[in-house]
């Protein structure tokens, strides 16, 4: 009973959290001439991947470097194939063309890069620094180009009135740092008081650690990108939505990843070692998965609510895959061989050819 109202309180606080995340950061791009696009892959992505970061940290202190890697690859999958699919079932996402110029080739090409660097089996003193400074530049590049884009808007007469300022309690500045701070906190915690009462439950049905790592962790860790995407999504923030969902895939891959290479040398001096297992086939599905976001954003500019159910189904076999794996039965090979072989590639040849068709 314990567990249980551990686990509702989490949910609570999440809902809660993102709610007041989403309000104050769409006020505060008003006010600070950013666009609601770079305050969902700044300040909420950065925000609501702080379990994310907490996890790998600490799973690199107590020397579990699988889980903490795993825990960054396997909350970017959830975050591109259940995030985004569940959030265009809701409501048919437009994408903002910056993402599809800019944001989702970032992401694909941090993935890449993160694939380069365990060539040699982890991610090591020169791969750290790398990673961490191509995130402080793109966060750096983001809040210039935001900026620009405002000082050339500002004869506009017609703001969006879904994040117009008003003359209301939540317009002044203490009230909305008040408010993303209040979120941020309420996510953190919801998710952290999730996962432990999801891990527990697990444990009393018997699953083991590893699937509990490679399903629970990773996607308890992302419970505050969905709180806070599907909250936007309702709201009508669609570009918060979206960017919150590719922002965090690149902090993941540069931040998470870069402060777990950190972590790893301060506390043992050797580089942060990348599981096999992850580099044949994990990191393999969430570069798919990403790539194939690029057809998708470009075929009318939006998620439509069948490609959104097309990603969900994507990670229900990924997630099928990791449990018959662990539990060594003969399927899991066979479902990883179709999804690398097969499926993925015949859907983003799909999406290809739909995404043709118009530019004829």
């Amino acid at each position: 009973m314990i567990t249980l109202a551990i686990f509702v309180a989490g949910l609570v606080a999440l809902i809660i959290g993102a709610s007041l995340l989403v309000r104050g950061a769409s006020k505060l791009a008003v006010r600070l001439g950013l666009s609601p696009l770079v305050v969902g892959l700044t300040v909420v992505a950065f925000g609501t991947s702080a379990p994310e970061m907490a996890v790998t940290t600490g799973a690199v202190l107590a020397g579990q470097d699988g889980l903490a890697v795993g825990n960054a690859v396997g909350s970017n999958i959830f975050n591109v194939l259940f995030i985004l699919g569940l959030a265009a079932l809701l409501k048919p996402l437009t994408v903002n063309r910056q993402v599809i110029r800019q944001e989702v080739p970032v992401m694909i090409a941090g993935a890449l890069l993160v694939i380069v660097m365990g060539l040699d089996g982890g991610i090591g003193a020169f791969d750290t620094a790398l990673l961490l400074a191509l995130l402080a530049g793109y966060t750096v590049i983001l809040v210039q180009q935001s900026r620009r884009e405002g000082v050339n808007n500002e004869q506009d007469p017609a703001p969006d009135p879904a994040i117009a300022p008003q003359a209301r309690w939540d317009s002044r500045l203490p009230m909305q740092l008040l408010l993303i701070a209040a979120g941020l906190v309420l996510l953190v915690g919801g998710s952290d008081a999730l996962v432990s009462s999801a891990v527990a439950f697990a444990r009393t049905l018997g699953m083991s650690e590893v699937v509990i790592g490679l399903t629970i962790i990773a996607a308890g860790t992302s419970l505050p990108e969905v709180a806070a995407s599907i909250a936007a999504t309702l709201k009508g923030e669609r570009d918060i939505a979206v960017g919150n969902v590719v922002g965090s895939c690149v902090f993941n891959l540069f931040g998470v990843i870069g402060v777990g290479g950190a972590a790893a040398l301060l506390g043992s001096g050797e580089a942060l070692p990348l599981p096999p297992g992850l580099m044949r086939f994990d990191l393999w599905v969430m570069l798919a998965a990403q790539v194939a976001c690029l057809p998708i954003f470009f075929t009318g500019r939006e998620i439509a609510r069948w490609e959104g159910a097309l990603f969900l189904g994507y990670y229900l076999a990924y997630t099928a895959y990791l449990v018959l794996a662990v539990g060594r039965y003969q399927g899991a090979q066979v479902l990883a061989d179709a999804m690398l072989g097969f499926v993925i590639p015949l859907t983003i040849v799909t999406l290809a050819v739909t995404l043709m068709r118009p530019a004829r």
